[in-house]
């Protein structure tokens, strides 16, 4: 299939204890009342699966897509690594990123992800899970807390966890809006209360608790802890994360960090102006994480607000975009 624009889905809601309210009054999402915690964008896995709205392969899920139009939808590098002899069967042809805005009213718990060798080895086999955040606001005293602080050992991590003091031997800063955070999987975190954040992840939904800030439901009950397994997935010779520092990238734009799964990189636009992507090869995630832009299309200029988000499969033709407002524009890819 060659698919002549870019692909956009309907958003599935999270409504974890430590959401608020921004993803509906800052980026228009239709979360309903409540408190909601996450809007999964972009996702092809078994706990979640992303449905296009677009006239293109309309009510199919990207799982669906990606068993009848695989190749076309990442291109054929990606496609062959996503379905290599040593990926377990369950994980083949998967699409490999997941895409989110979080809302963190509250703190979330500590935690830690597993790489990729020790996330196949779990019942069902998971991927592993590296992530990057982009700082799209900061209350003032927003935290976010990444890696341990420098010369922390196993063993002081343990007497910590033990003792209850866990956030004493994490490092911590306090981010601004457009700062960008790479958490490689092993690295322990958390995301601080105030903070609304755009995340690129792999499409893994494997989570180990250390530590919940000594929260406790109605019955006094707190959540569940990992702590065993998450010993065994942290990095204990990976010191303090501090944000990346951008670099030059294509059309102008910065690039804000890439790895073995993901690259990331930051577009500002003028108002006028047109970027176009064309014969881009590998599909790339497209974000509107301020102002608003078109898409331009043979049917007609859509709307993209703040807040909205597309998918460019790697056999799409174009997109092209006009800026109404100073606008910025994250733009992924798939490595």
């Amino acid at each position: 299939m060659k698919f002549s624009g870019p692909l956009q889905f309907q958003p599935v809601f999270r409504d974890y204890l430590w959401g608020g309210n921004r993803l509906a009054t800052r980026l228009g999402k239709a979360t309903g009342p409540g408190v909601w915690a996450e809007s999964w964008e972009v996702v092809d896995h078994d706990s979640a699966q992303s449905v296009v709205i677009s006239s293109e392969g309309q009510g199919l899920t990207l799982g669906e897509l990606m068993r009848q139009y695989g190749p076309e939808i990442v291109g054929e590098d990606v496609w062959q690594r996503i379905n290599a002899p040593g990926v377990p069967p369950t994980l083949k042809g998967r699409f490999p990123l997941l895409l989110k805005f979080l809302d963190a009213a509250k703190n979330l718990s500590v935690q830690v992800h597993p790489n990729d060798d020790l996330a196949a080895q779990l019942t069902p086999p998971d991927l592993g899970k590296s992530e990057a955040w982009y700082v799209m606001d900061a209350a003032p005293g927003a935290t976010i807390y990444a890696g341990l602080k420098t010369g922390v050992t196993r063993e002081d991590f343990s007497r910590a966890v033990e003792s209850g003091k866990t956030a004493e031997v994490l490092h911590s800063f306090q981010p601004r809006r457009g700062d960008c955070v790479f958490i490689p999987a092993g690295t322990i975190h958390a995301i601080g209360a105030g903070l609304l954040i755009l995340e690129i992840q792999q499409a893994s939904n494997t989570t180990w608790r250390v530590f919940d800030w000594n929260r406790v439901d109605t019955n006094g009950k707190g959540r569940e802890l990992h702590i065993d397994q998450a010993v065994q997935a942290i990095d204990f010779q990976r010191g303090p994360i501090q944000p990346e520092k951008p670099s030059a990238d294509f059309l102008n734009a910065e690039n804000l960090i890439t790895c073995n799964h993901f690259s990331m990189s930051r577009l500002q636009i003028a108002p006028g102006a047109r970027p176009k992507f064309a014969n881009i090869e590998k599909c790339k995630i497209m974000a509107v994480t301020k102002g608003q832009l078109l898409l331009c299309g043979a049917s007609g200029d859509q709307p993209l607000d703040i807040g909205q988000t597309m998918l460019l499969p790697a056999h799409c033709r174009q997109a092209l975009l006009q800026a109404i407002e100073p606008s910025e524009l994250i733009v992924i890819s798939v490595v």
